[in-house]
C-alpha cells in the first residue's frame, strides 16, 4: 500500500468507517436520488430530511452532525472545524474526495455507505448516515436510497415526517 493510500485508511478509520462494502454503479436501477437535504429540531431531537420524488425521508441524528450538516447546506463555517468540517480538508489535500453515498435501512437503522475516490480508485466505507451524509453535503456528492426505502420509509411532502423547527 502506497503512503497516500495508508493516509487515507487511516483517515477514514479515524471517522468510523470500518467495514469496507460493495461499491453501487451511478443510477443503477431501483436507486433514487436525493434532491434536497434539510436539517431541522423535532420534539425528538435534531432530524436530516432526505427529500425525493415527493416524499421525505427522516433521520433521527444528534446535535454536532446536525450542526456540521446545516453549516454544509448554508455555506456558514463555526468558530472551529468540526469532524466533518476536518474529514473534508484532509481528504481533499490529499487529492480524495467523496463521490457518492448509498443510505439503507437495516433493522429499523440506517447505514451509509460513502464512495471515497482517489488517484488510485474509489474504495466504499461501511459508516452512520449521519456521518456518510455530512460527508456527501460537504463535498456536494449525491446521497443515493432504493426505491424500497423511499416508498417503505418516506412520507408524501404535504404531510410532516417529523414535528420540527428549522434549526
Amino acid at each position: 500500500m502506497t503512503p497516500y493510500g495508508r493516509w487515507v485508511l487511516l483517515l477514514c478509520l479515524m471517522a468510523g468507517f470500518l467495514i469496507q462494502v460493495g461499491p453501487m454503479a451511478l443510477g443503477d436501477v431501483g436507486q433514487v436520488r436525493i434532491q434536497e437535504v434539510e436539517v431541522s429540531v423535532s420534539d425528538h431531537g435534531p432530524v436530516v430530511i432526505l427529500k425525493a420524488e415527493q416524499k421525505a425521508i427522516p433521520i433521527f441524528v444528534d446535535f454536532t452532525v446536525a450542526g456540521s450538516i446545516q453549516a454544509a447546506l448554508t455555506g456558514n463555517r463555526t468558530a472551529r472545524p468540526l469532524s466533518h468540517d476536518l474529514m473534508h480538508t484532509i481528504l481533499e489535500s490529499l487529492g480524495a474526495q467523496v463521490t457518492q453515498t448509498v443510505i439503507t435501512l437495516k433493522d429499523s437503522t440506517f447505514y451509509g455507505a460513502l464512495s471515497v475516490s482517489t488517484k488510485d480508485g474509489t474504495k466504499v466505507f461501511d459508516s452512520r448516515s449521519s456521518d456518510s451524509i455530512a460527508l456527501a453535503v460537504h463535498f456536494k456528492a449525491p446521497i443515493w436510497v432504493s426505491r424500497e426505502l423511499l416508498e417503505k420509509s418516506g412520507k408524501p411532502m404535504g404531510e410532516d415526517p417529523a414535528p420540527r423547527q428549522m434549526l
